[in-house]
């Protein structure tokens, strides 16, 4: 049992902030941004995070730059997510986390050529939200329980980790409800309205479209409308060849974005969106 999470003092970095997140939202415990003593490496009850040059997971100590250079680019959130079994299914579900690792072990310039684009299209991607949080967490030396920064750490932290364990129930829910629908040139998934309803019927089918390893054949996506009783349908990959523009006039489609990437209809009969899917179809 965790009685506290000591990390480094001075600049924070999205890796150190992310793994204290992880850990609150397993142990709700103060955070300590300083050096740590011989006395806290050596106690389990101190996750020691990034920094003490020491990753033994049963003394919850989890740095990293004492890797070899050449190692797999591996950070402080990393080594967490691995000792609470949820590492695989992180790097499955959540796109952000190698570019989060290559950021922390190989620096901007590298991790820009991984990525095959330029250096400052990288910078176009930071963001306020980000920066701003890393910067208030790293001026304070101590974040107690209750107060602002900690609490939307602990939030962080417990939505990531919802998010990693729910995606894997969610994808496993779609395997076993969804339909694929073969169209003359491509496939569509239906996912059908059941009862409970889940707050967010899309959630999932394009990871699960992914994981089938179907994307280069499915070109839409048919789930149940949560504001209302009909169906949403939508382009996957933004593939242009289908188009639900036009389905504009049809009396049952009450919305169609004007780029024809979406559709929302009252229809409920499966036939007759089959015909819909068709319809927006253009080779």
């Amino acid at each position: 049992m965790l009685k506290s999470i000591v990390t480094h003092p001075g600049s924070a970095h999205k890796d150190d902030f992310l793994a204290c997140c992880v850990l609150l939202a397993q142990t709700p415990v103060v955070i300590q941004r300083r050096n740590p003593s011989n006395e806290d490496l050596a106690d389990p009850s101190v996750a020691v995070i990034d920094i003490g040059h020491e990753h033994t997971p049963e003394k919850n100590n989890f740095d990293h730059h004492q890797l070899p250079r050449e190692h797999v680019p591996t950070c402080a959130l990393s080594l967490v997510l691995q000792h609470l079994g949820l590492y695989k299914d992180a790097r499955n579900f959540c796109d952000w986390l190698e570019t989060t690792e290559w950021m922390d072990c190989r620096g901007p310039i590298d991790t820009a050529k991984w990525l095959g684009i330029d250096l400052n299209q990288l910078s176009k991607l930071n963001s306020p939200v980000e920066v701003t949080m890393i910067r208030r967490f790293a001026a304070q030396d101590e974040h107690q329980p209750d107060e602002p920064v900690w609490n939307l750490m602990h939030m962080i932290g417990k939505d990531l980790v919802e998010h990693i364990t729910g995606l894997n129930k969610r994808l496993n829910f779609i395997a076993k409800h969804s339909e694929i629908w073969k169209f003359d040139g491509f496939k569509a998934l239906f996912m059908p309205r059941t009862d409970p309803l889940p707050k967010e019927p899309s959630i999932g089918l394009g990871r699960y479209i992914k994981q089938q390893s179907i994307e280069s054949e499915v070109l839409a996506t048919i789930y149940p409308d949560r504001r209302g009783q009909g169906y949403g349908m939508r382009r996957f990959n933004d593939d242009l060849r289908m188009d639900f523009t036009k389905l504009a006039d049809e009396e049952d489609v009450h919305f169609t974005h004007t780029r024809g990437f979406i559709a929302k209809t009252s229809v409920t009969d499966i036939k007759r969106l089959k015909s819909m899917v068709k319809q927006a179809y253009q080779e």
